[in-house]
């Protein structure tokens, strides 16, 4: 009975528990619900699987080719073709014979030719060629100039020049050939053959306009080398041995202006033409005889005479008025008259082209006669006691 009781009492203490706790059960629950209601609402995101079964076609063509771009395109290439680097097929052992007799016969060739080089001539205006013994074999069908002796139509050439071997032998060039521009140089209308060891003048080209032929061995100037060139305007022979000019070698020439014959062994100055700027004579053995009488009055364009080292013993006159420098120094010019420069007659008369005047060397006194001075620019140079 007490058992009974006992447990009808605890029943009935857990039903009064458990009411107890169900309105802090409601008010917990309110609570969390009014929070709840109080945070900002958020979208659930729906997913719509079928959505995900997309068309190709349909795709967004933009927005693949904005990527394309940020991606680089390949560099492609091409690959060089491989070489066939297969050696061709050997000849023959009868082709190899065959090749090999013919080099042994072109060896014997060779050693026949001769060892003496010939001078092909020139065509259609280019230069002849001189050949040697490797190029005579492959030239046998060309005709060679013939080598002759003839003074005065031919430049003579020793051994040793032209950057040839010394092969101690002199060879003559002919003239009907023109082979001058092989020996010298021809530029335009100028001949240079300076330095070439010639003994005569070579003939020239018929439009030559300047010849120079300096520091050779040329001995004399014959009436011939310079016929019928009507260009011609300047002669150079410096330092040569020339001792003789012939008479009329120069005078024939038209055109000339200029001519340079010093250092050389001159005893007669030749007629010159009237057409003539410059004569440089100095440096010879013309002495008192070798200038002839009034040599310089035609001269009428003469600006320049230089007559240095000559052994003259009087000034040569008459000057031409146009005459600008005159050299006589290191002579032996003993007097000066009052009418070499002047005009005794025309006490206005002045030489205002004359400014130029050397008597420094010679056996004179220049203070002694003053008065051959008052017409000219400027008193000559030499000694004044």
């Amino acid at each position: 009975m007490s058992t009974l009781k006992r447990g009808t009492i605890w029943d009935s203490s857990r039903q009064r528990g458990m009411m107890m706790m169900v309105p802090g059960r409601l008010l917990l629950g309110l609570l969390v619900l009014n929070v709840v209601s109080a945070s900002p609402t958020r979208h659930s995101r729906q997913v719509e699987l079928d959505n995900y079964d997309v068309d190709i076609n349909n795709l967004d063509h933009d927005t693949f080719e904005y990527y394309d771009e940020l991606i680089d395109e390949p560099q492609i290439s091409t690959l060089a073709p491989v070489e066939d680097n297969d050696p061709a097929p050997g000849a023959s052992l009868e082709e190899e014979e065959e090749e090999e007799h013919e080099r042994e016969r072109g060896r014997q060739d060779k050693k026949k030719l001769p060892i003496k080089p010939q001078l092909i001539p020139s065509g259609s205006g280019e230069p002849g060629v001189l050949m040697g013994p490797d190029t005579q074999g492959e030239e046998e069908l060309l005709p060679t100039t013939q080598i002759t002796s003839q003074e005065g139509t031919g430049g003579t050439i020793e051994s040793g020049e032209s950057g040839l071997p010394d092969l101690d032998i002199k060879t003559e060039i002919d003239t009907q050939g023109m082979p001058t521009c092989l020996l010298c140089t021809c530029l335009g209308g100028s001949v240079y053959c300076d330095d070439v060891k010639l003994l005569h003048v070579p003939p020239l080209p018929k439009d030559t306009t300047h010849f120079y032929a300096r520091y050779n061995k040329i001995a004399k100037i014959n009436k011939s080398d310079f016929a019928n060139m009507n260009k011609l305007k300047r002669i150079d022979l410096t330092n040569n041995a020339i001792t003789k000019i012939d008479d009329g070698a120069l005078f024939g020439l038209p055109a000339l202006e200029e001519l340079i014959i010093r250092e050389n062994k001159v005893a007669q100055l030749p007629a010159l033409p009237p057409t003539m700027t410059l004569v440089d004579a100095s440096h010879n053995k013309l002495g008192s005889t070798g200038i002839q009488n009034e040599a310089f009055k035609d001269m009428t364009g003469l600006l320049y005479l230089y007559l240095t080292d000559n052994n003259i013993g009087h000034i040569p006159l008459p000057l031409p008025d146009s005459l600008r420098s005159l050299h006589l120094q290191n002579n032996n010019i003993q007097m000066i008259h009052e009418d070499t420069f002047c005009h005794l007659n025309d006490l206005n008369y002045i030489r205002k082209a004359l400014e130029d005047v050397r008597l420094d060397g010679n056996p004179i006194n220049l203070s002694r006669t003053p008065q051959a001075y008052v017409c000219l620019p400027r008193i000559p140079v030499g000694a004044l006691i």
